[in-house]
């Protein structure tokens, strides 16, 4: 592959690949962060929300799979390779789930609309990146860098698979297996999951999807001579990477993140049109567009502060089973709990 390609076109071949299934599974399969959590709070349905158990389940033990076979140094991927902070997980974590409930859309979930036609979510997705890359290496940069400090690389691996073993002497990789088998396992203890064979699939396929970019990633890595990152999927500052390389592409390589940003929205097109579902929308409502500009913001500068989006740390990061990510994923939720909460009823007491 390599004698036909870049380096760099064939990490966004396999993001590009990846995001289209990410796009088929939001469209097709209703995979969506936020639908999870409204469905669980105002539906008093979990079935979405189990739907993450069967992908994060997948995820890790696909990814310490991989780890166990040589296909993924697990400490090449980002989330193991960097210090872990507590506050910023808390901190970013909780923006970002409050600012996905304004806005109405996850980063990815936004991606996926913009594919079925949502020019609102289109919106969503311009101010989320430019938020992200202003958070990340813009004016707001510095203020992130005082509060929470720089990141800074470790060889600690902070992760439960490697504490677990270093406490039992088993081997990591079996151990993050373990784990694997025992998310889906207390997933699949539901009746009402084991009777929608579609959730349970396209649950799988989104944990596949987090799989296949580690092991691609790192066989280019491995095999080419640039300095390849070792990544798998996050929709925040990837966006940003997107907005600037349609700006810049002439002195500026293509990059996975911007592969899987492109294959998100593709992916939802295809998915809308086979379903139907495709037509334009636009915001009709002052206050709603305002709603939307602040959710995408919080949402852009939550996912730097915390390392991730919805999809970077409750999926990526998940599956390598960083100390951060159940933590933001938790905050994610309370986050956006505390969104739709005042969206839907308010804060006032009852009378």
């Amino acid at each position: 592959m390599l004698d036909l390609m870049s380096e760099s076109s064939l990490v966004a071949l396999i993001g590009l690949v990846g995001g289209i299934f990410l796009g088929f599974a939001a469209r097709i399969g209703r995979f969506c962060t936020l639908g999870a959590i409204e469905d669980l709070h105002y539906g008093e349905n979990a079935l979405r929300l189990r739907m993450w158990g069967i992908a994060i389940g997948v995820a890790v033990f696909g990814t310490f799979g991989l780890s166990a076979m040589g296909l993924l140094d697990l400490q090449q991927t980002l989330y193991l390779s960097i210090a872990w902070n507590p506050v910023a997980s808390i901190v970013g974590g909780l923006l970002f789930g409050y600012g996905m409930a304004l806005a109405g859309n996850c980063g990815y979930g936004a991606l996926a609309r913009v594919g079925g036609g949502d020019l609102r979510a289109l919106l969503i997705v311009l101010v989320m990146g430019i938020s992200a890359y202003m958070t990340l290496g813009g004016p707001f940069s510095g203020l992130r860098i005082w509060l929470f400090g720089a990141t800074e690389p470790t060889t600690a691996a902070p992760s439960f698979a490697h504490a677990l073993a270093g406490a039992t002497a088993l081997p990591v990789n079996g151990v993050g297996m373990a784990i694997g088998c025992a998310i889906l396992a207390l997933t699949l203890l539901s009746r009402e999951l084991r009777a929608s064979t579609s959730h349970i699939i396209w649950g799988a396929v989104v944990g596949l999807t987090i799989v296949s970019a580690w092991a691609g990633t790192q066989w280019v890595a491995n095999n080419g001579y640039d300095a390849t990152r070792v990544v798998s999927h996050t929709f925040s500052a990837p966006i940003g990477e997107t907005l600037i390389y349609a700006m810049t592409s002439s002195g500026n390589s293509i990059s996975f993140g911007t592969g899987s940003v492109i294959g998100v929205v593709l992916g939802a097109l295809i998915g809308s049109l086979i379903k139907g579902q495709f037509r334009w929308e636009a915001c009709d409502d002052a206050r709603e567009l305002r709603r939307q500009i602040l959710g995408g913001a919080l949402m852009g500068a939550g996912a730097i502060i915390a390392v991730g989006c919805s999809v970077g740390q409750g999926l990526s990061a998940f599956s390598v089973l960083s100390y951060g990510a159940p933590l933001t994923f938790a905050c994610i939720m309370i986050g956006a709990a505390i969104g739709l909460r005042q969206l839907i009823l308010g804060f006032s007491p009852p009378v």
